[in-house]
């Protein structure tokens, strides 16, 4: 079966789509507020179902290349890892006198029923399993995919930007408005250097070696806040 759609729709399909479930999420965050595994599920359904329905309209398209195994730039990717864990945890040191993070502990809990007993459950879920799915998304396919229809900078900035606003909704009345600032423009530079790695060695899995560590260190100041 021949493509249906030319490289201009496929592009703005990618685009849209992209689009449509970082506002599906962000409704889901900011308005409806389910549980954690409701919230879960749904953002399951967003990423990996809307990426393959763009499989239906573009059959020369495969996702197997992204999880092609390449020991190139492993330990390249484990240095830069431990550099973003132990960045994120020098900042939280140095701010956390500074802005006001009492409260993240009970919005979590409150809004998505997040708590002391469950939070490991959830780090475990978050650093390993959530990190691929959001890896897949913004880098496999709002990058990558993108990158073979588009101007390489326009997806460069558009995988990053939709990686970091996705993040705003989750973060509303958890922290400050200067915090949140810094936390988006964090999350676009990682984006950056994410796109980076998936861009020199054509796969997500060294991207997804450098997200995990950021899950790592955010998922150790939870249990800091948790007193665990």
């Amino acid at each position: 079966m021949k493509n249906i759609l030319s490289k201009e729709y496929k592009n703005s399909l990618i685009i849209s789509l992209t689009i449509i479930a970082c506002v599906v999420m962000g409704i889901v965050d900011a308005v409806i507020q389910p549980g954690y595994i409701i919230k879960s599920l749904i953002k399951v359904v967003m990423f990996l179902l809307l990426p393959f329905i763009y499989t239906i309209f573009d059959k020369e398209n495969s996702f197997k290349s992204l999880f092609k195994p390449n020991k190139k730039g492993f330990l390249f990717a484990l240095f830069i890892g431990f550099g973003v864990f132990s960045i994120i945890l020098i900042a939280y040191f140095l701010f956390k006198n500074v802005f006001d993070f009492s409260g993240l502990t009970k919005n979590l809990t409150s809004q998505t029923g997040v708590n002391k007993d469950n939070f490991i459950f959830v780090a475990i879920y978050i650093s390993f399993i959530n990190s691929l799915l959001e890896e897949f998304f913004f880098r496999g396919f709002a990058f990558l995919t993108l990158k073979k229809l588009s101007n390489r900078k326009f997806a460069y900035f558009f995988s990053s930007l939709m990686f970091s606003l996705y993040h705003i909704a989750m973060m509303i009345g958890w922290f400050a408005v200067p915090v949140i600032i810094l936390a988006v423009i964090g999350l676009f530079v990682g984006g950056i250097i994410f796109n980076y790695f998936n861009e020199k060695f054509n796969n997500i899995y060294l991207s997804w070696l450098v997200h995990m560590f950021a899950n790592f260190a955010i998922n150790t100041i939870g249990i800091i806040l948790f007193n665990m």
